[in-house]
């Protein structure tokens, strides 16, 4: 028993009137289910639900629509028996040899053919059979966010960082049949079953997929910012939705193998705040500062400074300003030029040009100023008088 091939696409106008009654996806089914059931519907003008028939059976002949970005499922008393990933439409047959049970669309990851022929049903028909759709699109609005601290080795930071965050992130149902058979509760597997919504806050399984992220949240963040490939930037995280996401998916496939156990991916996420503790935003003010003063804009920010301070001592007309004046002049020149050496050709030393002989009472003014300012004593301003005039 399986599947023909009718049609691929859309329902058209032609085939909507040879295809009087069909089964499709039921309506109004959030954008955050994972599983939804199949629901027989008419052509006609209400395209009401058809009532004939058993819901826990699909009979022979029974015509079946299966949209883009959907997978279809059929199970037999808790068996999967069939799985269609291509879109189109198909017609149900358990006499005509050229059925098939498994029908995959492009795109669709090879092992799905290794999970069907895994777990599929080869049993006589029973009692109970079910059409469920699996829903292939990107499940956005999955929250995540720790109540306390999550720690980590930080290579940037060289250091253990602290956090408390919280944001979203975006899944994709890879594999249907891991999906279908390893993780959704049975309860979800029935005829007229409910949606089977990760939102859903009485879904103990959706609970479980959260508190598993959370808990792969410390080693994603490790992660990225010990992969060089990311530059070891801990404020990349926030706006490289991919990057960590590859990175929480590795997280969570090492300690909970979503992939390969529950065809689950982490696709996006969004981190939409990071509280770092004291001690963790202390270091990365420090970290920022150091990156700040490295290289040539270090030095070119410390010229700054001194001259900035030279400018101070000045405009304070000496008193506490001056207090340069304890290295005395010849000192000073020979600080700023310790600074400029980095970013300063040096010159070839030529001979030594002779210099100037100061005025004696152009060095009596200073020396008077100097006296007045309280920067020196009388006895120290009446002995430099006396060299300044050869006494």
């Amino acid at each position: 028993m399986g599947f023909i091939k009718a049609f691929t696409g859309a329902l058209g106008g032609t085939l909507a009137d040879e295809w009087k009654e069909f089964m499709t996806p039921d309506t109004n089914v959030p954008a955050t289910a994972g599983i939804f059931k199949a629901v027989k519907n008419t052509t006609d003008a209400g395209r009401g639900a058809n009532v004939k028939g058993s819901t826990n059976v699909i009979t022979n002949g029974s015509k079946i629509v299966v949209p883009e970005g959907t997978a279809l499922i059929t199970m037999q008393d808790g068996a999967i028996t069939g799985c269609i990933t291509e879109p189109g439409g198909f017609i149900y047959s358990s006499t005509d040899p050229n059925s098939q049970s498994f029908l995959a669309g492009n795109g669709v990851m090879s092992s799905l053919k290794a999970s069907f022929e895994r777990f599929k049903f080869g049993g006589i028909p029973a009692t109970e059979q079910t059409a469920i759709y699996v829903n292939l699109k990107e499940i956005p609005g999955n929250r995540f966010g720790t109540q306390s601290e999550i720690y980590w080795d930080d290579a940037y930071m060289n250091a253990q960082v602290g956090a408390v965050t919280r944001g979203t992130y975006t899944m994709k149902i890879v594999d249907p049949v891991l999906f279908v058979k390893n993780f959704v509760p049975v309860e979800y597997l029935r005829p007229e079953s409910e949606p089977f919504d990760f939102a859903d806050m009485d879904n103990v399984a959706g609970e479980q997929l959260f508190n598993e992220v959370v808990g792969s949240l410390s080693a994603a963040f490790s992660n990225y910012t010990n992969d060089p490939s990311k530059g070891n930037r801990i404020t990349k995280i926030q706006g490289d939705q991919i990057g960590f996401a590859q990175s929480l998916s590795y997280a969570v496939e090492e300690g909970y193998r979503w992939k390969s156990d529950r065809g689950l991916e982490i696709v996006k996420v969004a981190i939409t705040a990071i509280e770092y503790d004291e001690d963790s935003k202390k270091l990365l003010s420090d970290v920022k500062k150091a990156d700040a003063l490295s290289g040539a804009r270090g030095n070119s920010f410390m010229q700054q400074s001194v001259a900035r301070g030279f400018q101070a001592a000045g405009e304070n007309g000496g008193g506490a300003g001056l207090g340069f004046m304890g290295m005395g002049i010849n000192s000073v020149g020979a600080t700023m030029g310790a600074f400029q050496q980095p970013v300063q050709q040096q010159q070839p030393a030529g001979p030594a040009a002779a210099t100037p002989a100061e005025d004696p009472y152009e060095k009596l003014g200073k020396l008077k100023k100097l006296l007045d300012d309280g920067i020196i004593s009388q006895e120290e301003f009446d002995e430099a008088k006396k060299k300044a005039l050869g006494l």
